[in-house]
């Protein structure tokens, strides 16, 4: 029980600065983006070379050995066959490139990548990415990489021991790539601009249009669903779109949050939403432990006697079944009461995602559970 102890503290600091905490105004730009301006998934093949021996096994990864023998070809030395036979170097290996191409980007600009290993390669630490173009969906070029590989992790060691920190297969080249080609997308100079919430959500719609309009004049935004607002572009701003999209993007609005509970069983992870409510229930949770213990019990003869010495493995096993308390929690209790219940019956977090599951198929749960 006492091990639980910290995990209860941290809860509690964390569920009391959010019940207690007023609600904050987000601006416009952090709940929702204009419609066509977004980023761009880029991807690419290539080769990274330099390795002290941990790329991969040519053996084994055909498809590295078949891209090195195109890129000698391309550099206009002949390989013969007996020399593609003879190939066992361990300084190459074969990696996926991807990118996002940010909007409005144009020829020039340089972007971040990130490099993963798709061999047998043990690490890419010190390796050096060679010219990969990057394509997108379409299949044309929009970007090519090159450079020096930042890797966060390293791995190291020999047959009977090896000490890894982090993932070595994976790196990260900050500006390694340049833009060839840029996403044809302008900003209207008149007419409307189109606003898509990140969250789909009524009450946080008709408070962006009613703060929209408040600022701008009426009828200024309108609203078309749960997630997309219609903004007119007013006439003062006409041909000036950017210094309006930054006069309305800094209007803030008090979003509305559903009540919802995550939790992720892999990890014991839960996440409330400070508007959960619960009707009267009563919770009881207890825990049953199987101990198993695996003990050697060894006999020797006595001395000058003739015999030899005996070990008898011996097994035994104890069930032990914590003692349950009821707890009752009556309705309408907010965020901080559920927490401080829960806690009095000393439950785990893994407990305490079967008591919400409990309590969900019982229907006393007023929110969503999301199971991740």
């Amino acid at each position: 029980m006492a091990r639980r102890l910290p995990y209860f503290f941290f809860l509690a600091i964390l569920i009391g600065c959010t019940v207690f905490s007023t609600a904050q105004a987000t601006r416009i730009k952090d709940l929702a983006d204009i419609e066509g301006v977004r980023e761009n998934q880029l991807l690419g093949y290539g080769l990274v070379i330099g390795l002290n021996g941990t790329g991969d096994d040519i053996k084994k990864s055909v498809f590295t050995k078949q891209a090195m023998v195109n890129m000698i070809k391309r550099m206009g030395m002949a390989m013969t066959d007996n020399v593609f036979n003879q190939m066992k170097t361990k300084n190459v290996a074969a990696v996926m490139v991807t990118a996002q191409l940010p909007p409005f980007a144009r020829p020039g600009s340089a972007i971040d990548v990130q490099i993963s290993s798709i061999g047998d390669a043990t690490s890419l630490s010190g390796g050096t990415l060679l010219m990969t173009p990057l394509k997108g969906p379409d299949g044309n070029t929009y970007a090519v990489a090159q450079g020096p590989l930042a890797v966060g992790g390293i791995a190291f060691g020999g047959k009977a021991a090896k000490v890894q920190k982090n993932f070595p297969t994976s790196g990260r080249i900050t500006g390694g790539a340049l833009v060839e080609r840029g996403v044809n997308f302008s900003l209207p100079s008149s007419g409307d601009l189109l606003y898509q919430l990140r969250e789909t959500d009524f009450t946080t719609t008709s408070r962006m249009v009613e703060a929209i309009n408040s600022h701008f004049g009426t009828g200024t935004a309108r609203p078309l669903d749960s997630r997309s607002i219609r903004v007119k572009i007013p006439s003062g701003f006409r041909g000036n779109m950017v210094n309006f999209i930054a006069d309305l993007e800094s209007i803030e609005v008090e979003p509305d949050q559903p009540a919802r509970i995550v939790v992720n069983e892999r990890t014991g992870t839960i996440v409330m939403g400070q508007d959960v409510r619960i009707a009267t229930v009563a919770v009881s949770h207890g825990n049953l432990n199987l101990v198993v213990t695996d003990t050697v019990e060894v006999s020797q003869p006595n001395p000058l006697a003739g015999g030899a010495t005996v070990a008898t493995p011996v097994t035994t096993a104890q069930a032990v079944e914590e003692a349950g308390n009821l707890v009752v929690m009556p309705m309408g209790v907010n965020l901080g009461d559920i927490a401080r219940a829960l806690n009095a019956i000393g439950a785990t977090p893994r407990d305490l995602i079967a008591i919400f599951q409990a309590i969900k198929a019982a229907g006393a749960l007023h929110g969503e559970l999301v199971i991740l």
